[in-house]
C-alpha cells in the first residue's frame, strides 16, 4: 500500500507537457513525435528523448537558455522555427539539411525543445 501512494505521489510530481508551450505557441507533445519521425535524433543529443543521441550536431537541451541558434541568429521562437524549416537561409554552411519540415510543424518541434 505504502509503495502505491509513493508511485502516485511521484506521478503527480511529473512534470506534464501543455497542449500549448507560451514561448512558441506550438504543441510539445506533438513536437516530440516530429522530432522522432524527422529522425533529428540522429544528429542532436535531446533531452527527454532516449534515442536521440546524435553528436553531428549540438545537443539541445537547455536550448531556451541559449543567446543563439547555430552561432549566427538570436535564439527566438520565431528564429528557431525558421531555421529548423530552413537552416541555410541563416548559414549557408552548416551541416543541418531542410528536412521537409513545415512552419506549423516547426513551431510545435520548437515548443518541445523549449518546454524541455
Amino acid at each position: 500500500m505504502r509503495y502505491l501512494v509513493l508511485v502516485l505521489l511521484l506521478a503527480a510530481c511529473e512534470a506534464r507537457m501543455p497542449e500549448r508551450e507560451p514561448l512558441s505557441g506550438g504543441n510539445p507533445a506533438h513536437g516530440k513525435s516530429l522530432i522522432l519521425h524527422f529522425g533529428c535524433g540522429s544528429c542532436h543529443t535531446i533531452k527527454g528523448i532516449a534515442s536521440a543521441t546524435g553528436t553531428v550536431g549540438p545537443p539541445l537541451q537547455d536550448l531556451k537558455k541559449r543567446v543563439y541558434l547555430g552561432g549566427v541568429v538570436n535564439n527566438t521562437p520565431e528564429q528557431l522555427a525558421k531555421w529548423i524549416v530552413n537552416p541555410r537561409a541563416y548559414a549557408s554552411d552548416t551541416a543541418m539539411p531542410a528536412v521537409g519540415v513545415t512552419e506549423a510543424q516547426a513551431r510545435d518541434i520548437a515548443a518541445y525543445l523549449y518546454f524541455q
